[in-house]
């Protein structure tokens, strides 16, 4: 099998550019492709994700990393694009994912069209993943991790004071930080609450789905994943990671050891592989 290569690129995405990189082992002859979406302050640099790519490119199926356009980092995962964090919807999120998989089969990625398309999504980017999977008929397998089984997130007096005072401040705890937030999200969660129903979209979803949740996850509860798996009407297969929280171990940089995080890569690459084949 030829030794994966790395090529760089720029889709145009809603609230600025989304940068792409492309793992393969093979740019002319059609192999199966996954695209993989970070969640909420994640990038496609940081913890898991370049050695999940690599592995995914070693295993002969291009992987397909992207920062989402209000991601607020620039390629090397630094905070340096504030406002667009701030303007950031999920919406817009599900319109770069689109951009970047019509980019992918038009030629734009410098790669072949694939032969077939999964998808890996963590957190908010496994909300993302769902809502996408339901209407494109494209993917043929789903893998999400942690992911979040609703876009509303923020208590009614938390929401109200956003308003009134028209920001709403994210530390991030890695880089200390202070990120805004405006009422753009809010209104993107009221104005489009059918297209961002991730339970509904659940439920559609007809092509194989591992759902990974981890016991003691600190930032989206173990019930979510539960509210998961019953959305899909038991058709996801279920992976419960005991004695893990929200990133299975990863962290930024990434530790040397991290047994969790080894039992999602190798159930993960398993399940794409027999899938996507």
């Amino acid at each position: 099998m030829a030794t994966p290569t790395l090529t760089h690129h720029l889709v145009p995405g809603v609230v600025g550019d989304i940068t792409v990189d492309v793992r393969s082992g093979g740019r002319s002859s059609p192999r199966p492709a996954v695209v993989a979406v970070h969640g909420f302050k994640g990038f496609k640099e940081w913890g898991m994700w370049p050695p999940f790519a690599e592995r995914l490119a070693r295993s002969g199926i291009t992987a397909v990393s992207l920062n989402l356009s209000g991601s607020g980092v620039d390629d090397a995962g630094d905070f340096v694009f504030p406002e667009r964090f701030g303007h950031n919807t999920f919406s817009a999120e599900l319109e770069d994912v689109r951009r970047v998989i019509a980019a992918l089969y038009g030629g734009g990625l410098a790669i072949g069209e694939p032969s077939s398309l999964g998808m890996v999504g963590h957190s908010r980017g496994g909300g993302i993943s769902i809502l996408h999977t339901a209407r494109d008929s494209r993917v043929r397998a789903l893998v999400t991790w942690a992911a979040i089984s609703s876009v509303d997130r923020w208590q009614p007096s938390e929401k109200k004071l956003w308003r009134d005072t028209g920001v709403h401040e994210i530390k991030n705890a890695r880089t200390g930080q202070v990120l805004p937030l405006y009422p753009d999200v809010l209104d993107d969660i009221e104005n489009n609450a059918e297209a961002l129903d991730i339970q509904a979209a659940a439920g559609l979803i007809e092509v194989p789905w591992l759902l990974v949740h981890g016991i003691d996850d600190e930032a989206v509860s173990f019930a979510e994943g539960e509210i998961l798996r019953v959305a899909s009407g038991g058709k996801a297969t279920f992976l419960a990671i005991e004695g893990s929280g929200h990133t299975f171990g990863a962290a930024h940089p990434m530790p040397r050891e991290h047994p969790a995080l080894d039992r999602v890569l190798d159930a993960t690459l398993a399940f794409l592989g027999a899938e996507l084949s």
